[in-house]
């Protein structure tokens, strides 16, 4: 039996938790983080800093009084021809040692290291010879451990008389140590920081309190600017007073107060908009309405035809109408579905939209033609949109143009890096006063008869504006009729950045 093959299937990992970004943050939270974090931070290195400075503090009487115990044996000691003598009485000692809390060590050694007098178990404070002759006479504490018990050692080196046998090296040094545990330093410490520290923990909560109430008060005026916001109509757009906000906050009111104002504008300009189709749909509807009518009153197939044929012709109307309506409305949010601009090549594009409005010329009896630019012209742009605006162009000349006129449509490049998309006609051109408004929605130059919706020139300058391309009417230059002095319509696009020139190859070793 063969034995199983060790399994290389990868161990399953579960996937990571990622984290929620839509989580919403609180302001109040977030202050309070930022202001409670250093404070509960500092608080234990507060503490941390009081114990040593408790203990600093300390250790200054105690230490006073362990200087003076070692003075007082070293004066005890006397020298005879360079040997140490034992001076210190039975009654010295046991004074020297009277302490309740603490224990009490003391130490005196000849120059040769012997222990005269004293605990031979007191370490030794392993200092430098000649600095110790340097320091002879002035007092040394030092922390050192004794039996296992941490204690506090003050000691000083005293200069003997040289004996007659005395070489001519360094004077002799005695050495005398006192040392003493450390409970009553502790104690004392332990006072001090229980001073210090027991304030802080009633302190911190009312501190604590303090904030909170005070980020409450703070953030009031947001609160209050909620509820005026909340207990507004659903129709009420007026601006919010920005003197009833702190200072603060009046930036983020005047934000609001910009976006209300264009949010009011752009309702108004719906309203008006929705007015101004059901009054144009109102017309066509009516005629397709009197004209069924009509044709159900009549009996004659021939007033029947006729009356079917003005209703196609209002049904077109209204159909046409409809569909300018769509486009002026895909057009104006073309921004929002946030489509991006494309390379095309505008010749290309102008020659195809041409040529699907040849039959509609024929049938009108007019001569539609395209001047070709010498060179292909590139811009960014949408397709489907430059396609609708050139569309409308074609269709208002073709409108407004009598029967065995021309209208030309145009691309060429200027030489200061701009496309230019023309479309020039023989109509009756526009006057100079009108110019401004054909483009607004529904506007029709009084004492025009011929057919249209009012639409086209408004969806051409929204398409125009969305490309960044400006728009100019003229008189056509190549039309000296008074009576119909015809039209120019000329979109002036930018052209797209040339792209960077690629680096020149290096240029090969000439070994000459």
């Amino acid at each position: 039996m063969k034995p199983a093959a060790p399994d290389d299937t990868p161990e399953y990992q579960p996937p990571a938790v990622e984290p929620d970004e839509s989580m919403q943050r609180s302001l109040f939270g977030e202050i309070l983080d930022w202001m409670l974090a250093p404070l509960l931070l500092l608080w234990p290195m507060s503490i941390v800093i009081t114990y040593l400075v408790a203990k600093s503090i300390a250790n200054q009487p105690f230490d006073h009084a362990l200087e003076d115990s070692v003075t007082v044996l070293a004066q005890q000691v006397r020298s005879v021809d360079g040997k140490l003598i034992q001076g210190l009485s039975s009654a010295a000692r046991d004074i020297l040692r009277a302490d309740d809390i603490d224990n009490i060590y003391f130490q005196v050694q000849d120059p040769h290291g012997n222990i005269i007098d004293g605990d031979r178990d007191l370490p030794h404070p392993g200092s430098d010879p000649d600095e110790d002759l340097v320091r002879a006479g002035s007092v040394r504490f030092r922390n050192d451990i004794m039996h296992g018990t941490p204690v506090r050692v003050a000691s000083i080196h005293l200069r003997l008389e040289a004996g007659a046998d005395a070489g001519a090296g360094h004077p002799p040094l005695a050495l005398v140590q006192v040392a003493e545990t450390l409970e009553k330093r502790a104690r004392l410490a332990n006072e001090i920081i229980k001073g210090v520290i027991l304030p802080q923990f009633i302190i911190l909560p009312i501190v604590l309190a303090l904030v909170w109430f005070a980020l409450s008060r703070g953030l009031s005026p947001l609160a209050q600017l909620q509820e005026r916001i909340r207990a507004r109509g659903s129709d009420d757009l007026s601006p919010i007073a920005a003197n009833l906000v702190p200072e603060e906050i009046s930036p983020l009111v005047g934000s609001l107060n910009e976006m209300l104002e264009r949010l009011g504008h752009t309702i108004e300009m719906q309203k008006r908009f929705i007015a101004d189709a059901a009054h144009q749909m109102r017309t066509p509807l009516a005629g397709m309405r009197m004209q069924s009518e009509l044709a159900l009153r009549q009996t004659d197939s021939g007033e029947i035809h006729r009356s079917l044929e003005q209703l196609a012709k209002s049904s077109q109307a209204a159909t046409r109408l409809v569909n300018q309506l769509l486009a002026l409305a895909r057009a104006e949010n073309q921004p929002q579905s946030g489509a991006a601009l494309v390379p095309l090549e505008l010749s290309a594009l102008a020659r195809s939209t041409v040529h699907d409005w040849v039959q509609a010329s024929f049938a009108q009896q007019i001569d539609l033609g395209y001047e070709e630019p010498p060179a292909p012209v590139h811009i960014a742009g949408d397709p489907t949109m430059l396609r609708e605006l050139l569309s409308n162009l074609i269709d208002n000349a073709l409108r407004y143009t009598p029967a065995g006129g021309s209208v030309t449509v145009r691309v060429r490049a200027d030489p200061e890096q701009h496309a230019l998309l023309e479309v020039e006609d023989t109509g009756p051109g526009i006057p100079p006063a009108e110019r401004t408004r054909v483009f607004e929605r529904f506007y029709r130059i009084l004492g025009n008869t011929a057919e249209g919706s009012g639409l086209g020139l408004a969806i051409v300058r929204e398409i125009a504006h969305q490309h960044g391309a400006e728009v100019d009417v003229f008189n056509n230059p190549r039309v000296q009729l008074a009576r119909l002095p015809g039209s120019l319509f000329r979109l002036t696009f930018p052209l797209p950045p040339a792209p960077a020139a690629p680096d020149a190859p290096d240029e090969p070793p000439h070994f000459g």
